[in-house]
């Protein structure tokens, strides 16, 4: 754990970050990938590596996304380096996405926390069935 301020001055890079501490640029990584977008959008690149897709092949291997929230994610990524971006001077420009070493380096717990999710699915899903008729019934939640 260290022991400097999150986003002070003395903040050396590659100092580790702390989770709990309500200053820690940590909290905002985590906001980022942990959206189901991102955990898509790296699933779909990891599939794809070490080759690229085009920003429209992309879009039509993540199912519901509109353009608008996949150019989001993908401009969120390109900036922490998690996926390169390369243009083609074309017109219009073609523009191809793939995963950095980083990026790559994220998808193994990003896909743990998939099957986790898939897995446990039906469970979370009786929890919250038994929870809405509780609260219907009028019990309250402790």
């Amino acid at each position: 754990m260290t022991t400097s301020s999150p986003g002070g001055p003395d903040r050396r890079a590659g100092d580790r970050g702390d989770l709990l501490d309500p200053l820690c640029p940590t909290r905002q990584l985590l906001d980022r990938i942990g959206t189901k977008w991102t955990s898509m959008a790296v699933k779909v690149l990891a599939e794809e590596a070490p080759g690229e897709l085009r920003f429209a092949e992309l879009r039509r291997r993540v199912p519901g996304i509109s353009q608008k929230m996949l150019s989001l994610t993908l401009q969120s990524l390109v900036r922490d380096g998690l996926v390169a971006r390369r243009v083609e001077p074309t017109v219009p420009p073609a523009v191809h996405y793939r995963l950095t070493e980083l990026g790559l380096s994220l998808e193994r717990p990003l896909s743990a926390l998939r099957d986790w999710a898939e897995t446990h699915m039906p469970e979370i899903d009786r929890n919250n069935r038994l929870a809405h008729r509780s609260a219907a019934n009028g019990e309250a939640a402790q």
